[in-house]
């Protein structure tokens, strides 16, 4: 059945600009993007480990404006191994990451940005007494 999830699929409004923020701030590699007939950019997967991949869709258009807490995507959460370390290193790379992180009621310690288009993305350490990691020992 199911043993993981694969990727993540974002619409982009600008590839470059898009890129980079996911290469450069956050640092995940290409490791190859798919054209269309005609030549242009149809997909571009980025590593985030050996089995997860988040990819890029360029041609977004505006983003609808939502209505209290639409159905639907919500946001994309990366596990960090380190959240001292990696707030430190994404302010190097233009983060604003001085109200630093919180510690989310599941135990974990959080930080909350968004991409160009305004797409949530969370960062968290799995903390070891944290529910996700209570629960994984069960």
């Amino acid at each position: 059945m199911i043993t993981g999830i694969g990727h993540v699929a974002i619409r982009v409004s600008d590839l470059k600009r898009a890129l980079a923020f996911y290469q450069g701030v956050l640092g995940l590699p290409e490791i190859f993007r798919l054209n269309q007939d005609d030549g242009s950019p149809w997909l571009v997967y980025l590593r985030v480990n050996e089995d997860n991949f988040v990819e890029l869709f360029p041609g977004g258009g505006p983003r609808p404006e939502a209505q209290g807490n639409p159905v639907g995507y919500a946001h994309l959460c990366l596990h960090v191994d380190d959240m001292g370390k990696t707030l430190a290193e994404l302010a190097k790379r233009g983060v604003d990451a001085s109200k630093g992180p919180t510690q989310g009621k599941d135990g974990n310690w959080q930080f909350w940005l968004t991409d160009p288009d305004g797409s949530r993305i969370e960062l968290m350490q799995l903390m070891p007494d944290g529910l996700q990691r209570k629960a994984g020992r069960r």
